[in-house]
């Protein structure tokens, strides 16, 4: 199982772990609400995790435009 972290807006990859020891509780994924796991967390076929987050980029640009959230997709 690998769990794979890409930014939401930009789709640029943030990192890997590739372990099959590592937990939901050892992630902090135990702490997610059930709404916030399916927005943030898929789980494909093969037992990869991909998790959407927003990259220090995205996140200094939405900050500074806080209008670009009202965009589907503001920083392709």
């Amino acid at each position: 199982m690998a769990v794979n972290y890409i930014c939401r807006h930009c789709k640029t990859a943030m990192g890997s772990i590739d372990r099959s020891s590592v937990t939901e509780q050892q992630l902090g994924f135990h702490f997610l609400t059930p709404e916030e796991r399916s927005d943030i967390i898929a789980y494909d076929s093969n037992g990869d995790v991909t998790v959407k987050v927003v990259c220090d980029y995205c996140n200094e640009a939405l900050t500074t435009n806080p209008d670009l959230l009202l965009v589907s997709n503001p920083l392709q």
